[in-house]
């Protein structure tokens, strides 16, 4: 049995263009939802151009309500990270509940050569999950693992 699927509602900001998709699940058991380029007019016929290096705020023309409970990760696509070497600066991205903004995604060209970001292009993946609060304690020790304090690949290749 599968649970009741959380509704994200969606808002088209002024200015964007109404034929782009709204995020859609590609494939039945797709995890994430598409996200696409919603650039200003003057950049809809010849598309952005993301240099070597060089990273930007690309607009998706819309805003989301979240359900309280939940938040929307912002992740990269993995075929434009594999052929292009686009990818998203701050992975996952965290969208909270409660924000109310226009969603960009930070993409970075990690590549040597520029990379062209078409109007209506898929850009990155929105992957909405559950959210758990923790209470933070102050502690006077830790509890003892086999793992202890190692780090950064201690526990092997």
């Amino acid at each position: 049995m599968t649970a009741a699927r959380p509704v994200v509602k969606v808002l088209r900001l002024p200015g964007s263009d109404a034929d782009v998709p709204l995020p859609v699940y590609e494939t039945a058991g797709a995890a994430g939802a598409d996200l696409r380029a919603n650039l200003p007019e003057e950049n809809r016929v010849l598309g952005i151009i993301l240099g070597p290096s060089e990273r930007r705020a690309v607009p998706t023309g819309l805003s989301v309500e979240i359900p309280e409970g939940f938040e929307m990760q912002i992740r990269p696509r993995s075929g434009l990270a594999l052929k292009y070497g686009i990818t998203l600066l701050n992975t996952p991205g965290t969208i909270d509940s409660d924000y109310r903004g226009p969603l960009g995604v930070l993409l970075v060209n990690l590549s040597r050569v520029s990379y062209v970001i078409h109007h209506g292009d898929r850009i990155a993946q929105a992957v909405v999950s559950p959210v758990v609060q923790a209470r933070f304690e102050t502690a006077e020790r830790l509890g003892e693992t086999a793992r202890g304090a190692g780090g950064f690949g201690s526990t092997g290749r």
